[in-house]
């Protein structure tokens, strides 16, 4: 393998080096390749001479190749992953993001993204609304490998940044409307409007509303052996965010707007004041069981599966698995009160609470053995397996709601000729809903919901400025960030078995101080040296609770006290550390945690023409650490987890070559990952830890072509070999029937080893018009969905295919297009959660293939 990445890394330099010789006869016209202008380095630069690994898009790149969000970039992006959710968050507003192997597959308020979001210039702090909507972008910044330097915390794997319009200083219109199967109606639209010499606004508004891909249908019983149909208690007697449900899921329902007023009179001081709201009112996204994994272990009538004092035993048959809460739900309602009373778990099968209370609602025991046929219910069992992914019998919570704001002043004032000061000030808001039944059952097996609010308030100053007569570039920066919220889960387990309500409350300051020097020694040499330090300070108070008591019942210690609840010796005796809350799980401490980082990079550069840049470089990158909030057992202490680092070695080359008909970059670089990380499944438990080491080696390349005039050719691969080099001893997981496991070797999740993308364009005039004809093919290679590799989960290699045809008018004031996106029906897993435990395996399909009719205007 190492051997292969040198040859694969050799190949690509030797290669971009060779070519200029080959170029330099070459004649072109005053056509060729457009020149995009990024901000990765803080200050204007065109992209080909920026040292880093870069993929930019234009945004009128982004809507021919039919890029709406920012997951959609996924399939155009060398050794990116990014995915519309996470799994059981039930939102497609969740950004999922992975860059060369390092990121993060969780939405929790607790735990930070491992790569940073930015929306001109200002950090979005969660996962949650961070798969933007690209409503008024002008380009997109895909900046790969540790941005520990000047974009600072979470970016260890790498940064997205997100630049929008500008208003300009000329009235102007334009927008499209795009219908589309399943119902879908797009509009957009943006306008720019002159107020006085050097003021100008710009107001950016869209919707979107489409059909969810997945249907609901009601399933028809046909009934026990008297005839009668089985019932079922409803999702809405178990405590929850909202009770909400829809005929489909996978729907989008949203609006968004954004406003800028910008200031520039060509004086010393330009301003851009922005402001932005998004509104999403829509469907939870798809879900598709797998397998239910309701493995008769601890319910068998065997007379070794019993511990005295406790309920019932795993045993031998499902030491993997721990308590199977579905299998549990089909032996209390299969079971006579004998045998539950043989397996001591008469109260396990008695009443359950409700959001009436505690222990209001009828237990589960014998109801399908009572000789009552009236009253029946129906097992969680291989039925609710979907026979078809685009159809779920599901009938409890179905939605997905988010309001999110964001205030921001952006202000520049040159100090003098080569001194540029710089401050993004920014406020930004959160409030998120979302429900999911997972079960595709009309029974109440596994249900999720979910309550997140949060803000946050960040400042940059940025002295930026030139010195020896240009030959140094430099930035200097210090960064101030504070975010806090709260958020609450509810989980319902099989019937209200068991019951989690987590409510927690995060605050969270950091500050840093950075600089990055640029020094070009001659022609055709320069280094670059950068570093910051970083100051945090964390806290978290969580009050995880299960408010049906199943470890009581579990160990018989029902006793109550005076105010009807486990007494002060149950709860002491079972390990519930808060006195006077029984059912509470989380500790009270650890609440506090600080972390201190300090990142490095340096690099060189060298241009043997004009149009060739070499360069090399190490960069470090820092993830802050955290604590797992969602317990099922009560803990003495609050479980942390500590944070992550990243080496990056990086050698590039970066060429415009043929009189700019041709654009040839590649990367070759090699990552030590360590302090990983990761969401393992313990019980029915999403767990975080630090999991060990990996090593991650890869190559990116890069190209445009543009041989004739109005045909180009935009092509990328991708190749990555993410694997562990070492894996804690609490975290190994040994492969068994159901995953792959986790150990020194194992792959990491959403590191596919390759991903190739060509993407062919063609305009020809036609009349006074143009026709654009544009395709896009994407493979990429198989690859882990999940940490354990749950190969259920796994995601094959696919083949994804985009087209359009689109009609512009004369100088382009309106177009017409008629597209398809994934027009072979390719389907496979965006995501997914082994929730063996729980009694399935379950996730998400990507969306199937759809048609569009898209018509713009420019005035």
């Amino acid at each position: 393998m190492k051997l292969k990445f040198a040859a694969m890394a050799g190949v690509a330099i030797s290669a971009m080096i060779a070519a200029p010789a080959f170029a330099q006869d070459a004649q072109g016209d005053e056509g060729g390749i457009a020149e995009i202008v990024v901000t990765a380095q803080k200050r204007a630069e065109n992209v080909q001479d920026v040292p880093i690994a870069i993929s930019a898009f234009t945004a009128s790149a982004l809507q021919e190749r039919s890029v709406g969000d920012v997951s959609a970039l996924s399939g155009i992006t060398p050794n990116v992953t990014l995915d519309a959710s996470t799994p059981f968050s039930g939102s497609s507003a969740v950004l999922g993001a992975t860059i060369r192997g390092i990121g993060s597959s969780d939405f929790a308020f607790n735990i930070d993204p491992a790569v940073g979001v930015y929306l001109d210039g200002v950090y979005l702090g969660r996962s949650i609304g961070a798969n933007q909507d690209l409503l008024d972008v002008e380009r997109i910044e895909v900046l790969k490998g540790p941005q520990g330097t000047l974009f600072g915390r979470n970016t260890i794997g790498g940064a997205i940044s997100i630049v929008t319009h500008t208003p300009g200083k000329d009235f102007d219109a334009k927008g499209d409307v795009t219908i589309g199967r399943y119902q879908r109606l797009q509009v957009r639209g943006l306008v720019d409007v002159p107020l006085a010499d050097g003021l100008a606004a710009s107001v950016a508004f869209g919707m979107h509303r489409r059909d969810g891909y997945q249907k609901r249908e009601k399933y028809i019983d046909p009934g026990n052996a008297q005839g009668y149909v089985r019932q079922n208690d409803s999702y809405t007697l178990f405590p929850a965010s909202g009770y909400e449900t829809r005929n489909t899921q996978g729907g989008d329902d949203n609006w968004n707007l954004r406003t800028k007023l910008h200031w520039d009179n060509g004086g010393k001081t330009r301003l851009t004041l922005t402001g932005d709201y998004t509104n999403i009112n829509q469907d939870s996204t798809a879900n598709t069981v797998l397998a239910v994994t309701p493995i008769p272990g601890p319910f068998a009538n065997t007379p070794d599966r019993t511990i005295p004092g406790t309920a019932l035993n795993p045993g031998p048959a499902s030491t993997h698995n721990g308590w199977l809460f579905a299998g549990l739900y089909n032996f209390c309602i299969g079971a006579t009160a004998d045998q539950i009373a043989a397996r001591n778990a008469t109260n396990l099968c008695g009443p359950r609470s409700t959001t009436s209370g505690y222990l209001t609602l009828p237990g589960l025991a014998s109801r399908n053995v009572d000789g009552d046929p009236t009253n029946d219910l129906l097992p969680y069992d291989s039925r609710w397996v979907n026979a078809n992914k685009d159809v779920s019998y599901a009938d409890g919570n179905n939605f997905s709601k988010l309001k999110q704001y964001g205030l921001a002043l952006n202000l520049e004032h040159d100090v003098s000729d080569t001194v540029t000061l710089k401050s993004i000030s920014a406020y930004r808001k959160v409030d998120f809903k979302a429900g999911v039944d997972l079960d595709n059952s009309p029974l109440p097996i596994l249900q999720t919901s979910f309550i997140v609010k949060q803000e946050q308030l960040s400042q940059e100053f940025q002295l930026l400025g030139k010195a020896m007569d240009g030959n140094l570039n430099y930035v200097l920066g210090v960064y101030a960030f504070q975010e806090k919220g709260d958020l609450r889960d509810f989980v319902t387990f099989s019937a209200g078995l068991l019951q989690v309500d987590g409510p927690g409350k995060v605050n969270t300051k950091a500050y840093a101080g950075f600089g990055q020097v640029d020094y070009k020694i001659n022609d055709k040499f320069a280094l670059t040296f950068g570093g910051r330090y970083t100051k945090e300070n964390k806290s978290y108070v969580g009050a995880q609770s299960d408010i049906n008591g199943f470890n009581y019942k579990l160990f018989n210690c029902m006793a109550l006290g005076p105010n009807g609840l486990p007494s002060e010796g149950c709860r002491a005796g079972l390990g519930f550390p808060v006195a006077g809350e029984p059912f509470r799980y989380y500790p009270l401490a650890p609440k506090k945690q600080n972390f201190s980082n300090a990142s490095f990079k340096a690099g060189a550069q060298y241009h043997p023409t004009e149009d060739v840049m070499v360069y090399g470089s190490f960069s470090q990158g820092y993830k802050t650490g955290g604590w797992t909030t969602r317990l099922s057992n009560p803990l003495p202490t609050a479980p942390t987890f500590g944070e992550e680092k990243a080496n990056t070695i990086e050698v590039g080359v970066k060429s415009t070559l043929l009189d700019r008909r041709l654009q040839l970059n590649a990367a070759a670089f090699t990552t030590k990952y360590k302090g990983i990380q990761l969401n393992f499944q313990e019980g029915v438990s999403p767990t975080v830890k630090n999991a060990g080491e990996a090593r991650i080696k890869g190559v990116e390349i890069e190209a445009v072509a543009a041989p004739t005039d109005g045909f180009t050719i935009t092509s990328s691969i991708g190749y990555i070999d993410a694997y562990y080099t070492s894996v804690d001893g609490p975290a190994q997981v040994a492969p068994n029937p159901f995953q792959l496991g986790v150990n020194a070797g194992s792959a990491l999740p959403k590191a596919p080893h390759w991903k190739v993308n060509v993407s062919p364009r063609y305009e020809v005039a036609v009349g006074s018009g143009k026709v654009v004809l544009l395709a896009d093919w994407t493979h990429t290679s198989g690859m882990r969905n999940d940490t354990e590799g749950t190969v259920l989960l796994l995601r094959p290699t696919t083949d994804m295919v985009n087209a359009s045809i689109q009609y512009k008018a004369p100088e382009d004031r309106w177009n017409l297009t008629v597209g398809g996106t994934n027009i072979t029906n390719e389907r496979y897993l965006v995501t997914g959660q082994a929730q063996i435990a729980g009694g399935q395996i379950y996730g998400t399909y990507n969306r199937p293939s759809e048609w569009y009719v898209r018509l713009g205007f420019d005035f």
